[in-house]
């Protein structure tokens, strides 16, 4: 019970961060491209925006890794 439980947390840590992260590149994606459209000396920036919110995957990834790894071992 208490190893499905921990693996029920790791997953959530996971899959709730990789859907924000989905929903804010959503946005963020619609709106590099249409400040690119008007400016397109904004490529760079846009692009780096456009990649911030895969931070929280990965950190969300080490969440559940340090759930697993401390805490099921």
């Amino acid at each position: 019970m208490e190893l499905g439980l921990l693996a029920l947390g790791a997953g959530l840590a996971v899959g709730l961060s990789a859907l924000a992260a989905g929903i804010a590149q959503a946005r963020i994606g619609a709106a590099a491209m249409g400040a690119i459209a008007e400016r397109p000396e904004l490529t760079g920036r846009a692009i780096l925006f456009v990649a911030l919110p895969e931070t929280t995957v990965i950190l969300g990834f080490a969440v559940a890794a340090m759930i697993i790894l401390l805490l099921g071992g």
